[in-house]
């Protein structure tokens, strides 16, 4: 359930991809041709699981090109996503959301990166699915890539932020791009001011936030540029649990002094530093708490599914 927001017609954006059918899959795959077919295999073996409500799948930094084939820092992009899908699909259990937090395009977020990135997340359509937007893509380009049904009303203009209701916590989805292709990020003052009324408001459960950029902490750069404003704001409201997060090309998870938790998912692309990880996260919610687990795209990796558990700080 997405919360509702302000009406006006001038503030429509895609951000919730809603499931879709066999039937509606196939139909998108013609027009793909015959590259279409191990996503087909993905989009069956998917829709053939028992949802769970509780558990996500945390995707970041895809940067797809719009050439399927472009390699970047000795690694194809498209063919690492098109094996994250088809690890999500040896999943038991067909996860209640997937969310990808950011980066969907390669550099400049060019229209053809977005038709490319539609196309390699489409068998994740078997379920929801949640779109974020990172600095290297581009808003106008992002918003006519994909169809009507992905539209809702946004609290504001030219940005994305939004509120997903679950069983066990609320999700805001925070919109993080400030200048494409530029690293550092920016929340703004509409949109800080937007996420306290909202948390204000929802005090009944657990809250996780997403945003494509690291907080800033003494001795960062290229985060969050509004971090001394957001950082405060979310530790004072203790329904806030977590700050999930990309952007850095690494993976993490700490506590900061305040009780939340910093998750800093891996990309899916490639990595900075060699030796770390790239993949996803799988995220299942606990009661008082999240599981997380990483799922490597190279299944030898030392890391490869680690697990941890998480303990929410007290409200």
């Amino acid at each position: 359930m997405v919360a509702a927001a302000v009406a006006s017609s001038k503030y429509i954006m895609p951000v919730h991809l809603p499931p879709i059918s066999r039937r509606e899959f196939l139909k998108r795959a013609a027009l793909i041709g015959a590259g279409a077919a191990p996503g087909l295999r993905t989009f069956a073996a998917l829709s053939g699981k028992t949802r769970d409500e509780n558990s996500f799948a945390l995707f970041s930094d895809m940067h797809i090109a719009a050439d399927a084939g472009l390699d970047s820092r000795g690694v194809n992009m498209a063919r690492n996503l098109a094996a994250a899908m088809g690890d999500l699909a040896a999943l038991d259990r067909l996860p209640g959301a997937v969310f990808f937090n950011g980066d969907l395009a390669f550099k400049n977020g060019a229209p053809g990166d977005y038709e490319t990135f539609a196309g390699l997340i489409a068998p994740a359509r078997a379920t929801g699915v949640h779109l974020l937007l990172g600095n290297h893509d581009q808003r106008d380009h992002f918003w006519t890539a994909f169809p009507r049904e992905a539209a809702e009303i946004s609290p504001m203009p030219d940005r994305q932020a939004s509120v997903v209701d679950t069983n066990r916590a609320y999700w805001f989805m925070l919109d993080s791009l400030d200048v494409t292709d530029a690293a550092p990020g920016l929340l703004g003052a509409g949109q800080l001011a937007w996420l306290g009324r909202e948390l204000e408001a929802r005090r009944d459960k657990p809250v996780i936030i997403m945003a494509h950029h690291n907080c800033e902490l003494p001795g960062q750069t290229a985060g969050l540029k509004d971090s001394d404003a957001f950082l405060p704001l979310i530790s004072q409201h203790r329904q806030v649990k977590a700050f999930i997060f990309g952007h850095t090309h690494d993976w993490s998870v700490e506590q900061h002094s305040s009780g939340v938790h910093f998750i800093n998912l891996p990309p899916v692309a490639y990595v900075f530093k060699a030796g770390r990880p790239s993949g996803w996260v799988g995220a299942e919610l606990e009661r008082g708490g999240l599981k997380l687990e990483l799922r490597c795209l190279d299944a030898s990796h030392p890391e490869n599914g680690t697990i941890k558990h998480l303990k929410w700080r007290a409200a």
